[in-house]
């Protein structure tokens, strides 16, 4: 039966392992998805996003804004909206690709090199696609601004796995060893 459990337990991981790569995958699309859309559709998201939060923002605070004000703010703050989005993107993007590699056994610097330069070559990618685009052009400050989200997310996993290894898998990580010739009773 003990044999029979760890034979499941290893068809389990190398079933399972790769797939914690599909949400880097979905992220790669999904930011690809936003890159394809022509520059009126992607500033109207924008400006609709900026909105919720302005309404929320003006609901919780209760600053007594209008709606035409809370328009006005939107369109003020879209260019700022726009670059948070990137940012945040990016960092999601990063935590999902280094998250898979980092289970991979892929640690330290590597894990740094590694994950940054798939997220940052996708960046890169991904302002060349918007040059296809009509109302878009490619911008190296995006590629910047990716970038840093880019190293946040990295940095994040780094910092939750270390975390986790050091405390909630530490009995599973550092298995004390038996010592030769001694008896435990």
């Amino acid at each position: 039966m003990k044999y029979f459990l760890l034979y499941i337990k290893q068809t389990l991981r190398f079933v399972l392992k790769p797939m914690s790569f599909i949400p880097a995958i979905v992220m790669m699309l999904l930011i690809f998805n936003f890159s394809g859309q022509d520059g009126d559709t992607s500033s109207e998201l924008s400006y609709r996003v900026g909105v919720e939060v302005l309404t929320v923002t003006n609901d919780v605070l209760d600053k007594g804004w209008t709606s035409a004000h809370i328009s006005e703010l939107s369109e003020f703050y879209q260019f700022y909206i726009r670059k948070i989005a990137h940012f945040t993107e990016y960092l999601l993007l990063a935590i999902s690709v280094a998250f898979p590699l980092y289970v991979y056994g892929l640690r330290g610097f590597p894990l740094v090199l590694v994950a940054g330069f798939i997220c940052v070559g996708y960046a890169c990618l991904d302002e060349y696609h918007q040059s296809f685009i009509s109302g878009r052009s490619p911008q190296k400050r995006d590629v910047l601004i990716d970038s840093c989200g880019v190293l946040t997310g990295i940095v994040i996993t780094r910092i939750i796995g270390w975390t986790g290894r050091m405390t909630i898998f530490r009995p599973l990580a550092y298995k004390p060893k038996k010592k030769k010739g001694s008896r435990n009773n």
